[in-house]
């Protein structure tokens, strides 16, 4: 059956069964993600060391830095649902993907919550401030991070556009 879509057009019924897209799904990376591998590089070449996923902390944080007291959280943009230019709910089983998604978003803010309280800093870093047509320059985005590591400063977030956040 087809279904009109925002703009107008007809949406498709999924070309593929529930078993294989239940699969494909499934096979969506949660950890080494590119946009966290090439934070980790470029922080590791400016001389950052750090743990990954540190399961003993809430949220297993992408990238742990003990000494610092630091935590960086590395987020999808659709997974987390950020208001961005990547994010856009699908079409099909709209209340389903709105419960996923704003569940994610509460549990990411309950975990922010938790590190702050037991005297954690937190870092998010969106996918769009490394993917997609505002993405900021990777050294620009190495050079903000370095200097939120260094400064010692609260939490933050960065964001992709003309004036990402920071």
């Amino acid at each position: 059956m087809l279904r009109p879509y925002k703009s107008g057009c007809l949406s498709l019924p999924d070309v593929v069964d529930a078993a294989t897209r239940s699969r494909m799904m499934a096979g969506i990376r949660g950890k080494d993600t590119r946009p966290e591998m090439i934070l980790r590089r470029g922080l590791h070449a400016r001389g950052f060391r750090f743990r990954l996923h540190d399961r003993r902390l809430p949220g297993s944080p992408d990238l742990v830095f003990p000494g610092r007291r630091a935590v960086i959280f590395v987020h999808g943009c659709f997974w987390h649902g950020h208001d961005c230019h990547l994010f856009r709910l699908p079409a099909t089983r709209q209340e389903f993907w709105r419960a996923k998604i704003e569940g994610n978003a509460a549990r990411d803010a309950a975990t922010e919550d938790a590190l702050v309280s037991a005297g954690w800093r937190v870092l998010t870093i969106w996918e769009c401030a490394l993917k997609g047509r505002k993405r900021l320059p990777v050294e620009t985005l190495l050079d903000r991070v370095s200097a939120w590591l260094v400064a010692g400063l609260g939490q933050e977030i960065i964001a992709g556009g003309a004036n990402g956040s920071f």
